[in-house]
């Protein structure tokens, strides 16, 4: 592999243990992590020149459901809560296969690498047609991106008084199969992974108490992390409690459903007692403030879980409730809402940014990414701050202020996926083409 010298950056937002913020710097990446980071670095070496620009580490997204970029602005859901929301989506999504999953997979990848992401997990939780998590993991190898998919699932039918159709549900002693050969065959617990698999049971109303706990034993078993849905809205808050008897946070903990190796999205009804029982348990939390928003679910408490310990992440969620995979964006709106909820000095710039970097990385268990430091994976978002975004602007690492919203230059593990605002590893266009075929497919 082909040494790289990033050099002369304008400001190198490190995200080290010292936050420490860099002028006029350079970097040297070598076998895919970094060597270097100074003044002056000599080498022989591809040369990228970063004048006029901020370097940051590689955005980190916690929570995505690949395969909903084919369903974007659906007319039936575009402004409906999330139980109704989900009811108008089922019957579309039955109909995907595998070559609507490898092909969404792409589209949403690429997009968020076009917009600053070099590890992005996703939750795959229904399967039809021959579908199988292999489908996205072969997209992202050609995308580039680093992968952390999650093998979801659905148990419960609207027959069984679930939500799901009947159609998309699986038996659980398979859904249990299936989740040991694809760790099995995919999961690398090695430092640098390219890929690393999850176990993640869509929600706790779509699948039994049973295969949540046999899950959290398998996923511990195996070794790998666990993720799912997790006190979204009113509506699940309501259901969990009649269902349950308790609140989401306590079904969890009853469950194994907590702990640094499990993290849930959305989060955005947490009590204080949860919120204390996840920074005591170090569960993760994946914010999805675009989502949140798009289907009125209201504002995560994410000053007080920071305040308080709770180790959160950045997601855009699925594309058919956001509807974009904008990461940088979504980071901008992180910090906004907390704003509108908390006051104007409730979250800074830089705050939301590491949210972005460092904080999905630590969700994900992977300190060797979401910071620029030598020794660390070779993941590197550059951000030309030259453009009209940026123009007049006193301080252009403060990014989500002012900055641009797609990338200029990424690497991930030190291999150019983005060169000069261009997905590198993919002819785009066709791509595009292929998805909209696709969907147009899928319309009545």
């Amino acid at each position: 592999m082909t040494d790289i010298l990033i050099i002369n950056a304008d400001t190198i937002l490190t995200m080290d243990d010292q936050r420490r913020e860099l002028s006029g710097a350079d970097i040297l990446i070598r076998d895919g992590q970094i060597e270097q980071i100074g003044h002056g670095l000599q080498a022989s070496a591809e040369i990228h020149d970063a004048s006029g620009c901020v370097v940051t580490p590689g955005l980190v997204n916690t929570h995505h459901h690949l395969y909903q970029t084919l369903t974007r602005a659906v007319p039936g859901g575009q402004d409906a809560l999330l139980f109704g929301w989900l009811k108008t989506l089922y019957p579309i999504w039955s109909r995907f296969g595998p070559e609507e999953m490898f092909v969404s997979a792409q589209i949403g990848l690429a997009e968020l690498a076009l917009t600053g992401c070099t590890l992005s997990s996703d939750h795959l939780y229904l399967y039809p047609n021959g579908a199988r998590l292999d489908d996205t993991i072969a997209a992202a190898a050609e995308v580039g991106l680093r992968f952390h998919p999650t093998r979801g699932a659905m148990s419960i039918g609207e027959s069984d008084g679930g939500l799901p159709p009947d159609s998309l549900v699986e038996a659980e002693a398979a859904i249990l199969e299936d989740m040991m050969r694809v760790v099995d065959a995919f999961h690398d617990p090695s430092e640098g992974a390219m890929c690393r698999v999850g176990l993640a049971p869509c929600s706790p109303f779509s699948v039994s108490r049973d295969l949540m706990r046999d899950t959290a034993n398998l996923a511990r078993d195996k070794g790998v992390m666990l993720h799912t849905h997790l006190a979204e809205n009113d509506e699940d808050i309501a259901y969990s409690q009649e269902q349950f008897g308790c609140r989401p946070g306590q079904y969890a903990e009853d469950l194994g459903w907590t702990g640094s190796d499990v993290w849930h999205a959305h989060c955005v009804k947490l009590d204080g007692a949860e919120i204390d029982l996840f920074a005591r348990s170090r569960t993760g939390v994946a914010h999805c403030p675009c989502s949140n928003c798009r289907l009125g679910s209201g504002i995560a408490p994410v000053r007080s879980m920071r305040d308080r310990g709770v180790p959160v992440g950045l997601g855009v969620d699925g594309s058919a409730s956001n509807d974009s995979g904008n990461l940088i964006l979504e980071a901008r709106q992180a910090m906004l809402l907390q704003r509108v909820a908390s006051g104007a000095d409730a979250m800074s710039s830089r705050e939301a940014l590491e949210i972005a970097t460092r904080g999905g990385a630590d969700v994900l268990n992977r300190p060797d990414c979401g910071r620029l430091e030598p020794g660390k994976r070779a993941d590197i978002a550059i951000w030309d701050t030259r453009g009209i975004e940026s123009a007049g602007s006193w301080d252009p690492a403060a990014l989500l202020l002012a900055g641009p919203a797609r990338v200029k230059h990424l690497f991930v593990e030190g291999r150019q996926i983005v060169r000069d605002g261009q997905i590198a590893t993919l002819d785009l266009p066709r791509v595009i083409e292929r998805q909209n075929r696709l969907a147009r497919a899928l319309q009545p």
